[in-house]
């Protein structure tokens, strides 16, 4: 494969990735306005089901996109953007399955194992939920990953100067947002406070299409290289 053929590749696969990451964060904006109550009503609803196989798609196409918006500056964030990059990976992974077990398993708990089921939407509304063991746990380490993964990942993005800093910004502070306001804004209205991190990973899905646009014409060296800036 000569040079320009691979430059195209890789323009392409960056083209993709921000693809990716632009629906994932308008997905995860979505999910949070139409999510139903965490209710065993609730899981047997069309809507439910719905929600949960969205969220899927959302975490799959999340680590499409923030492995393109991670590579296309790695040079750059060092070691910040590498723990940032691995623990929003680890969080996306496990999101997902959570998603598919509210989505594809929680309806026939509602009339298996009611109590069951019952623990599983406790730990989703923040409370203990009984009969779980390790998977509460689990689900508490997802929120720690969320925390952690974008406030570094936002940081380190905003360092590198490659994609928006506005973007960056936005993801390192959204990420925070619940801390300050989680006993001012209860269960289920606390989603509502991770709307900025879906607009903020949306809009360096864009920065990256627009990063790749106008180095279209220049080439792009390989999966790592480093861009100019891109503003806003």
């Amino acid at each position: 494969m000569n040079k320009e053929s691979k430059i195209t590749v890789v323009s392409r696969l960056y083209r993709f990735a921000s693809v990716a990451a632009m629906l994932s964060g308008i997905l995860f904006v979505v999910i949070q306005t139409i999510h139903p109550l965490d209710i065993l009503s609730s899981v047997n609803t069309d809507r439910w089901v719905l929600v949960h196989l969205l969220g899927i798609a959302m975490c799959f196409l999340g680590l499409l996109g923030l492995t393109g918006i991670y590579a296309r500056q790695a040079a750059e964030t060092g070691w910040l953007g590498l723990i940032g990059y691995f623990t929003l990976s680890l969080f996306y992974a496990l999101t997902m399955a959570f998603q598919f077990v509210e989505a594809l398993i929680s309806p026939t708990l509602v009339t298996e194992s009611p109590k069951l089921e019952e623990s599983i939407l406790a730990i989703a509304g923040g409370s203990s939920g009984e009969y779980l063991g390790a998977l509460e746990t689990t689900y508490v380490l997802t929120g720690i990953l969320y925390l952690l993964g974008g406030l570094l990942f936002g940081i380190a993005s905003f360092r590198a100067r490659i994609l928006s800093r506005w973007a960056a910004g936005l993801l390192a502070l959204g990420t925070l947002l619940p801390l300050p306001l989680s006993s001012l804004v209860h269960h289920p209205y606390d989603r509502f406070l991770a709307v900025p991190v879906g607009l903020a990973q949306a809009w360096l899905g864009y920065s990256l299409w627009r990063s790749m646009s106008k180095e279209r014409k220049e080439g792009v060296p390989d999966l790592q290289s480093a861009g100019k800036r891109v503003p806003g």
